[in-house]
């Protein structure tokens, strides 16, 4: 019988701790808010970053049309072996969110309809921070939406400068209520309309070229 999402996330969680940050997984309650941004039947694009074991895998596969694509990405090698073992149907790539752009670019992706994160934002470093996030801006769909979780085990000053990246890049960032119930504490980010700026695959091109 195959160890369930959570024994092997918690069993990876302690040899990779710089990437997983936690040896919580996300609660249910919290899985299903994040994927409540993906529109129940789109047949759009779907992006996770920061798979794991795969436990959003399923409330985001609930809402997905038949002619949606749900691209799952993942760093953790084992996590990564877990996912393709016992979600085949996820499409799944195993990399690094610091290779953002060229993950999409290999699938064959241009713009995003939503991007789902449960990563360790308020540990990243402020310059992978602000790569990642220009990377997700200028790919979603003006209508798109980037949904992240922060525990309440976050500095509060590492939220604090999150918050402005996010300020500085979406139009309208709404912050939840707290979800008390999940381990840890945690609240969400729901960002839309990527300003401008940003959603420009054809700045990108140019800066590239540069």
């Amino acid at each position: 019988m195959a160890p369930p999402d959570h024994t092997v996330f918690f069993k990876r969680s302690f040899s990779k701790m710089d990437q997983l940050a936690t040896p919580f997984l996300t609660g249910r309650r919290l899985c299903r808010q994040l994927a409540q941004v993906v529109p129940r039947g789109t047949n759009g694009v779907v992006v996770e970053l920061g798979a794991g074991p795969g436990v959003l895998a399923e409330p985001i596969r609930a809402r997905l049309g038949p002619d949606a694509r749900y691209l799952a990405i993942e760093i953790d090698e084992e996590l990564v072996a877990h996912l393709r073992a016992h979600k085949p149907w996820l499409e799944v790539v195993h990399g690094d969110v610091a290779d953002l752009e060229r993950i999409l670019d290999d699938a064959g992706i241009d713009q995003v309809d939503a991007f789902v994160s449960t990563l360790p934002w308020a540990v990243f470093p402020q310059a992978l921070r602000m790569t990642v996030m220009g990377v997700i801006a200028r790919r979603l769909t003006p209508e798109g939406v980037l949904s992240m979780i922060i525990t309440w085990m976050a500095l509060p000053n590492r939220v604090r400068d999150l918050r402005a990246l996010l300020d500085a890049h979406f139009d309208e960032v709404v912050e939840t209520a707290t979800e008390w119930r999940n381990p840890p504490p945690a609240r969400t980010f729901l960002c839309r309309r990527p300003l401008p700026r940003f959603n420009s695959l054809d700045e990108r091109d140019t800066r590239s070229a540069s």
